[in-house]
């Protein structure tokens, strides 16, 4: 008797779907862990200096309620009427900035000096020091340690959502809603020199890690200006053409990227603003940016719930993610390790990913005994010497058991497992497939109560649209169909998968006739197109004959 030969189940990647060294390395970030903040999270900032803690800024206010009358609060022998007037108060969120820890779910620290919502709050490169904006147009700066703010500048009048340090670490530059950029001394706490070239609000802005008297302000006014603090106006205006949200410059200072509208454009400054890209992968408007730590991809988050991941070297989307509601800041650790996410309402979304080192070490294996090693390892065969190759010792999976002993009702019962069914579904499939080979896959499927007709009908509805599948599983309907007719009208379960199942063979052949009227347009099109070209490439040559003749008779 020949061995049996298990079922060969074939390997079909899903339509759309390319697995890159980008998708592995992104999908290897963890379960996302959710954190609450009291308002939309408008600002995430990372501390560059170990252990990258990570600044969060939350608007939140709420506004109470006028003087009203409370009839609860009627004193004995007086009418409602004469209700004694009553301020209601409700207790504020106080404007706050919250410091978390990598893996902490609580805030390790929170700064609260702020009379209105803060903005914008900022590390300094050496993480020591934080600077953040507020709704009454200061600026603070706090220790990282401390509580109490170091300095507070005051000069704009409007809200401040741009704060940020230079990179010689003494100066602070800042943008606000009254349209003007300043720049402002640490140690003595005085404004250097002021800005008012914007004609709207100033949102976004970043400084040069390159040149310590460079920073750039984007505003909504469509335009992104780059400063030199040693003059008294803007060096360079880029016109990015929609309310600009975040700006970014790459690590050598050469290339700047905006963000504004459905658009993300990379400029070369050292060109003078020349835009060499301009990306329109979002639906709505991009409201964040972010680069790795190697500065090979570059993120950027929408109010489409969706991150994009690009490579710098293509500006091509390698892979990305989907959240629950818009995003409005994006943030990466400096060893690419967490990203966090905050959205409008007031989630933030932290994702972890395992160090590789740790990985390296979970993967090592007990290495054998010296003699063990060295046994036969380092003899070299000889032309003379036979190998004999050890027997595979081949392990059946449960339905090949059931398929070897002949029971095919129990072999498709083990395929039809939830486990099998939803996420290996080319498994089922296949089983179906060699039960039809063999001829027994009518009386595979007949004799079923009413619950496991309704987990078949349930997979070959959901299934029967995908192409990898439909040869198989139109012909699994029809005889689930020929089979179980005469009970339709006793069961409302069967009744309600039936009718599902009809759905979605009229919806493909909707969408097939569709496409066959699609193709003969198409057809229509390509033929109109060649005859033109045809009659031109006709006309062409008859010019070029005439031609010839006449030059012909003046020689």
């Amino acid at each position: 008797m020949a061995a049996y030969k298990p079922v060969v189940v074939q390997a079909c990647p899903k339509l759309g779907e390319r697995i890159t060294q980008d998708t592995l390395y992104w999908r290897g970030y963890k379960t996302p862990v959710q954190i609450k903040e009291f308002g939309a999270v408008n600002k995430i900032d990372f501390s560059p200096a170990p252990p990258y803690n990570y600044a969060v800024t939350a608007s939140s206010r709420v506004s109470a309620f006028p003087e009203a009358f409370v009839p609860g609060l009627v004193p004995r022998g007086k009418r409602s009427r004469d209700a004694l007037p009553v301020v209601l108060i409700l207790l504020f969120f106080f404007p706050q900035i919250h410091i978390y820890g990598r893996y902490s779910q609580e805030p390790i620290k929170t700064f609260s000096r702020f009379r209105e919502a803060a903005y914008c709050a900022t590390y300094r490169d050496d993480g020591r020091l934080l600077a953040a904006g507020s709704e009454d147009g200061g600026i603070c700066l706090f220790d990282v340690g401390g509580k109490a703010p170091l300095r507070q500048f005051e000069g704009h009048t409007k809200p401040v959502h741009v704060v940020g340090f230079l990179s010689d670490k003494y100066r602070i530059f800042s943008g606000g809603d009254d349209y003007s950029s300043a720049l402002w001394d640490i140690p003595s706490a005085t404004e250097i020199i002021s800005y008012s070239e914007h004609t709207d609000y100033v949102r976004c802005g970043c400084a040069s890690k390159v040149n310590a008297d460079v920073f750039i302000t984007g505003s909504y006014d469509h335009t992104v200006k780059l400063f030199d603090a040693r003059t008294k106006s803007s060096v360079l205006t880029i016109e990015h053409g929609h309310p600009v949200e975040s700006v970014l410059l790459f690590p050598s200072g050469g290339l700047l990227v905006s963000a504004g509208g459905r658009y993300v454009k990379v400029w070369d400054v050292l060109k003078g603003g020349q835009l060499l890209v301009s990306l329109k992968n979002h639906h709505k408007t991009v409201t964040c940016l972010c680069l790795n730590s190697s500065g090979q991809r570059l993120l950027s988050g929408s109010l489409d719930r969706h991150v994009k991941i690009y490579s710098t070297t293509s500006y091509k989307v390698v892979h990305s993610f989907n959240y629950a509601t818009s995003i409005l800041s994006l943030a990466l650790s400096p060893e690419d390790e967490t990203i966090v996410v905050g959205m409008t309402n007031g989630v933030l979304n932290v994702k972890h990913r395992k160090p590789e080192e740790k990985n390296e070490s979970s993967q090592k294996k007990r290495q054998p005994a010296y003699r063990t090693y060295m046994k036969g390892r380092t003899y070299m065969p000889k032309q003379e010497d036979f190998c004999v190759s050890k027997p595979v010792k081949r392990v059946l999976r449960k339905y090949d058991k059931l398929l070897r002993s002949f029971e095919s009702s129990k072999a498709l019962d083990a395929v039809l497992e939830p486990p099998i069914m939803l996420h290996t579904p080319e498994v089922t499939v296949a089983v179906m497939q060699e039960l039809h080979r063999r001829g027994t896959l009518r009386s595979a499927l007949a004799g079923r109560d009413e619950k496991q007709v309704n987990l078949l009908l349930t997979f070959v509805a959901r299934r029967v649209i995908e192409p990898r599948f439909t040869p198989v599983l139109v012909t699994v309907a029809d005889m689930i169909t020929d089979i179980y007719h005469p009970v339709v009208g006793q069961s409302a379960v069967v009744d309600k998968q039936f009718l599902k199942l009809k759905e979605a063979v009229g919806k493909e052949i909707d969408y097939q006739e569709e496409l066959l009227e699609v193709l003969g347009m198409m057809d229509t099109l390509f033929a109109t197109f060649t005859k033109k070209r045809d009659t031109s490439l006709e006309e062409n040559k008859s010019n070029g004959v005439t031609e010839i003749i006449e030059t012909n008779r003046s020689y």
